[in-house]
């Protein structure tokens, strides 16, 4: 039986390309980027090419470029470290946010700051009033992801950087899901921090970066070798930055292609599970949302009986946030859409990748109705309209 994997949004595969950059840096080129020597020098000039191809794609200068293990660290740096300098006040973000800056958030709650987490509408763009709204004289940061790793809604990022500096606040965005996916231009999106990571777009796990715009000050939650310009101490991950490296480059020079076919076979997909399958909603913004990311709401049955249906059938999909996995709790972002707790247990994320074909999509369109009933037979939720 062939598998299909349509979990992207959770990992993707490190593309070869990738990996054969990156395996000299193991145990060829395998110096410390700190020392002086041959090796040294060679592992300091990988890593500095690599900041270099990060930050050409972000439209971003070198020095903005802080290496991180991964989208959590990115994130805890942008928060912890840019209110660190502060007394506790005020900081905006969605109720929709990655868990990595909800706990972020959350752990400066404890600390004496004030959170007002902004609501989104039922296609789970932010509110701009209530965003406008919510900053007070005291607010230092808001942060409010790119695109949405659950139901993929794209947000109007630059506007909302834009009200956050009208006042005088501080923007950070989680673009963990964007880069890779969609055009990011830092200078277009005037955000003075934005986060990302390797493995969401065919490179290594364990590594990421945060963008820091110049004159954003800054302090390091990790203390130790003063590596990063002292931001982010550790030997740094020479390999992981390479192929961090590498990979971005590849994602920007094929997304011109790669982006508007996976919107075709999104598209093909959303509209066949709708025309297909009754009681279902379709979760996030219909076209606002990121080129391979189908997500929805299956009344009368669990997210996880579908996914574990559809493991057997061949398709590796998810029933929600990878990063919750294990959890009996809804969905929170679903929650957040205003669905109640039956039909966020109900959900589904289909996401695409670039090795994906419309072949497979139509598979999918062939097995996932069938699957869906026989689990509406078993449920006692269900009656047959």
């Amino acid at each position: 039986m062939k598998t299909v994997y349509f979990d992207h949004v959770a990992t993707t595969p490190v593309d070869p390309r990738v990996l054969e950059a990156m395996l000299p840096f193991f145990s060829e080129h395998y110096g410390n980027p700190s020392e002086l020597h041959r090796l040294g020098r060679e592992a300091r000039a990988a890593v500095d090419a690599a900041r270099a191809q990060v930050a050409s794609v972000l439209g971003a200068g070198e020095k903005e470029i802080v290496f991180t293990s991964g989208g959590t660290e990115s994130d805890t740096l942008a928060l912890a470290g840019s209110l660190a300098r502060y007394q506790p006040g005020h900081l905006i973000v969605s109720a929709i946010e990655h868990p990595a800056v909800m706990e972020a958030a959350r752990a400066l709650n404890r600390q004496g700051w004030d959170v007002d987490f902004v609501p989104v509408d039922g296609d789970g763009v932010v509110d701009l009033d209530a965003y406008e709204q919510a900053f007070r004289d005291d607010t230092r940061l808001a942060s409010i992801m790119f695109a949405n790793n659950v139901i993929g809604t794209v947000q109007p990022v630059a506007e909302l950087a834009r009200i956050a500096h009208e006042k005088g606040a501080l923007f950070h965005t989680d673009a963990v899901q964007a880069v890779g996916s969609l055009p990011v231009d830092v200078d277009e999106l005037g955000v003075d921090l934005l986060s990302l990571s390797g493995h969401k777009l065919y490179g290594p796990k364990g590594v990421g970066a945060l963008y820091v715009r110049r004159g954003t000050r800054l302090q390091p939650v990790i203390d130790g070798g003063g590596q990063e310009r002292r931001l982010r101490s550790g030997t740094e991950n020479v390999p992981g930055i390479v192929g961090l490296g590498v990979a971005i480059t590849l994602a920007a020079e094929q997304l011109p292609e790669v982006g508007p076919r996976l919107e075709s076979m999104r598209d093909r997909l959303m509209d066949g599970v709708l025309e297909r399958v009754p009681e279902v909603t379709l979760l996030g913004h219909r076209t606002q949302r990121l080129p391979g990311n189908a997500a929805f709401s299956v009344r009368y049955i669990e997210g996880e009986s579908m996914l574990l249906q559809m493991d057997a059938q061949g398709f590796m999909v998810s029933s929600g946030s990878a990063c919750a996995s294990g959890s009996l709790e809804p969905s929170h972002v679903v929650l957040a859409l205003g669905l109640g707790a039956e039909d966020a247990h109900g959900s589904i994320r289909v996401s695409l990748g670039r090795e994906n074909t419309v072949e497979e999509v139509d598979a999918f369109l062939e097995a996932f109705p069938p699957v869906v009933d026989k689990l509406r037979q078993m449920s006692p939720l269900y009656v047959k309209g």
